[in-house]
């Protein structure tokens, strides 16, 4: 495989592989403390609006997109790999293979920039009926994909 190809597969999987851990942690909140995860239909359904409209009021309200759902699981892996992709142009590629578990996890914070001031109501969840709850939750998820993103990289050095 040529270097570029490598390094491609290997920053794909290691956003899938983030994205598949923050994934597993919202069905570990779910199962164990009943704490909903993220209906990624309402994502699919904005998503699919953007064309149109990039802001709505309530989102739930707006009408329904064809494929909502898959556009809406489809943008979620999208994103990680996006996010493992961004780490490594900052990083340098030499950190898929020498990943740092304080770095990753760091920049997996980071990235809660992202549904802080794009996704969520308002800003930061500030409209939502508990907003620290909701900050605190999305800080703790983009904690658990950093570290999926230090997991992945370091099971591939493993496998290689």
């Amino acid at each position: 495989m040529s270097i570029s190809a490598e390094l491609i597969t290997r920053t794909i999987l290691t956003g899938f592989g983030a994205t598949l851990l923050m994934d597993l942690w919202a069905l570990l909140l779910k199962r164990f403390f009943n704490i909903q995860s993220l209906n990624w239909a309402m994502a699919g359904r904005w998503i699919g609006h953007m064309p149109r409209r990039f802001r709505h009021a309530s989102i739930a309200k707006a009408a329904p997109i064809k494929g909502e759902l898959q556009l809406g699981w489809i943008a979620h892996y999208a994103t990680g790999v996006f996010f493992a992709a961004l780490l490594t142009a900052i990083a340098g590629p030499e950190w898929l293979t020498q990943p740092a578990f304080f770095t990753t996890t760091l920049f997996g914070i980071a990235t809660v920039a992202f549904p802080f001031f794009i996704m969520q109501p308002s800003i930061a969840a500030s409209k939502t009926p508990k907003p620290q709850q909701a900050r605190l939750r999305s800080l703790m998820t983009h904690a658990v994909f950093g570290m999926g993103l230090y997991g992945s990289a370091l099971c591939l050095t493993l496998t290689v």
